[in-house]
């Protein structure tokens, strides 16, 4: 072996054990993760670190679960197949089958895209449910993708706790980024920004980067509402990147982990009125999620016939009828409701007793002007506002909702 080779890490150990290598020049390794290397999960060695380490986190040090960054490239083999082994292990495994297992489900590699392939026992970050998100808010025609991903996903995952849902995440746009960019600006890492991803899905709403236009910064705060109350109101597991609680900003570098300074740092100024605008809206949007069982089910919704009972969602157009199917035909229209009656709740408390919630009616605009909005008809009764974007008065019969807003509607038994 050359002197010179580094046998201060895993490869002065057992190179071809830890590592996929190309060839058989053991300098060259084959790259699932675009970070130089590939751990290889399927030798016993490798295997067994992977286990051993991951018990001791849970048994020495109290942890209570795991992200598996760039997750299918440790289930690659050398000729880049994945093999569900080092999986099952962690599945069947009596320390770790009790924590929390959540995978990054894509990778650099051939197929690496496995959104929905990891089963029951994992929660995936969603990536089909960021970009529809994203999309809806910026005025894309994706009205009908936004109820499944409202909804949990069915057409990706078994069920809802599998789907872990996020607008934004270390890699990429922050939320504020999101509305005020059109296009990435890492210039700073170096590399000519050809670097980090242009799929962003984000729109500067007129002016690129920061702006000192008041109703340009107000649309921008409100789009910010909007996005944490639909990750607030969507079946699944939330995600929410740090900072964006606050409306931090990257200055439009969507790929700045090489930066350690300011630019990716989360700066607390408690003198920034729209951070703590922001904030205040964030523990407003959550707390209600805790609040309201029905916005976080453990099962799918499902349809159900009059004879079989009430459904446990509905979709409700803004005329207050409910969605016929040649309706989910006009995506360009972005103006919806979701009705969660109390009968679609399924939680329960730790010893096992049914969680009380309430009747919601979720109403989303995503055009840029209101639109008028009718209640469903339902029983003697009244609705009250339980979250809103931006303020709004119900009426006896509807509302009108503002432009570029999430209303929360928690129904009142009794009345005339």
């Amino acid at each position: 072996m050359d002197e010179t080779f580094d046998v201060t890490c895993l490869r002065g150990f057992d190179n071809a054990a830890y590592y996929h290598l190309a060839g058989d020049d053991p300098r060259h390794y084959v790259d699932f993760t675009g970070c130089g290397n590939t751990i290889n999960g399927v030798h016993p060695r490798a295997w067994q670190l992977i286990l051993d380490s991951l018990r001791r986190w849970v048994t020495d040090f109290h942890v209570d679960g795991f992200r598996f960054d760039l997750a299918p490239a440790m289930l690659r083999d050398a000729e880049g197949r994945l093999q569900r082994g080092l999986l099952n292990a962690m599945e069947q495994d009596p320390t770790l089958g009790k924590v929390k297992l959540i995978a990054e489900p894509w990778d650099a590699g051939y197929g690496g895209y496995l959104v929905g392939g990891f089963g029951p026992r994992w929660g995936e970050w969603n990536g089909p449910y960021r970009d529809c998100v994203r999309r809806f808010w910026r005025g894309d025609p994706v009205r009908g993708e936004l109820a499944s991903r409202l909804a949990g996903s069915s057409d990706v995952f078994g069920g809802p706790e599998s789907s872990v849902n996020f607008v934004t995440c270390h890699d990429g746009f922050t939320l504020r980024d999101l509305v005020s960019y059109d296009h990435k600006h890492n210039e700073a890492n170096g590399e000519e920004n050809r670097d980090g991803t242009d799929a962003n899905y984000s729109c500067n709403w007129g002016e690129e980067g920061p702006t000192a236009d008041p109703e340009r910064r107000a649309r921008r705060l409100r789009l910010m509402r909007c996005m944490l109350a639909t990750l607030a109101v969507s079946q699944g597991v939330p995600m929410l990147s740090h900072g964006d609680e606050l409306g931090r900003t990257q200055q439009g570098n969507n790929n700045a982990y090489c930066q350690d300074g300011p630019l990716s740092w989360v700066a607390w100024d408690p003198d920034d009125a729209e951070a703590q605008e922001l904030l205040a809206f964030a523990r407003e949007a959550f707390a209600l999620r805790r609040r309201e069982p029905g916005l976080r089910r453990r099962e799918h919704f499902h349809g159900r016939t009059l004879a079989e009972g009430p459904k446990d969602v509905s979709w409700v157009r803004p005329d207050g009828a409910e969605f016929e199917p040649h309706d989910w035909e006009h995506n360009e229209r972005r103006a919806l409701g979701m009705l969660i009656p109390e009968a679609a709740i399924d939680a329960v408390d730790p010893l096992g007793n049914p969680l009380l919630g309430s009747t919601l009616l979720v109403l989303f605009n995503g055009e840029l002007e209101p639109q008028p909005f009718r209640y469903p008809q339902g029983p003697p009764g009244s609705w009250e506002v339980a979250l809103a974007t931006d303020p709004a008065e119900p009426g006896g019969f509807g509302l009108e909702l503002p432009g570029h807003s999430v209303i929360v509607l928690r129904w009142q038994a009794g009345g005339a």
